[in-house]
């Protein structure tokens, strides 16, 4: 087996070249548990509430992260290999996000929180597939008016922040 730990000039074990993927898919995933223990523990009520200046239900909020992982996923991956992201705008991400809670708008407790489950834990180990190379790797992205960002940086701004923000706003439609 191959070992993931690096060595340094005098030969000790020094920083594993998956660190920083491995705290990003851990960052990641503690963001989804947070977000999945909150909402399993909303009432009927609470699951359809509306979320201020979004106008998204609190359950179609929670199937819309769970939903995304693999997108931003893909834009990440895109970026490690040094491919510019090309016709991501945020009109573009507003449109997906219109029609997602149009058709979702009734989804369950469950469905919701079994995708979100199952997609954090993909994008989880997609993350941690990745090398301090690919996460510094850089490209223009049109969601960032055509910037190169980093790997890295997509990740952040995304991925792993996805269920925090939302949990946050959740949080504060809920008043709680």
């Amino acid at each position: 087996m191959t070992s993931l730990v690096a060595h340094d000039a005098t030969g000790k074990p020094g920083r594993s070249s998956r660190r920083r993927s491995n705290a990003l898919a851990d960052r990641l995933e503690q963001g989804a548990r947070a977000l999945m223990a909150f909402a399993s523990a909303l009432t009927e009520a609470e699951w359809r509430t509306r979320v201020p200046g979004d106008g998204r239900k609190v359950g179609v909020t929670v199937h819309h992260v769970a939903s995304v992982y693999p997108l931003e996923i893909q834009l990440a991956q895109m970026l490690a290999e040094g491919k510019p992201v090309t016709g991501v705008t945020m009109d573009n991400v507003h449109e997906m996000n219109a029609g997602h809670a149009q058709d979702h708008d009734a989804v369950t407790k469950e469905a919701a929180l079994e995708l979100l489950r199952a997609n954090s834990a993909v994008a989880a180990a997609a993350i941690r597939s990745l090398t301090d190379e690919q996460l510094d790797q850089a490209a223009p992205a049109s969601l960032y008016s055509d910037a190169p960002i980093t790997c890295q940086f997509m990740l952040e701004d995304h991925a792993v922040r996805h269920s925090y923000h939302h949990l946050a706003r959740i949080r504060a439609a809920l008043k709680r």
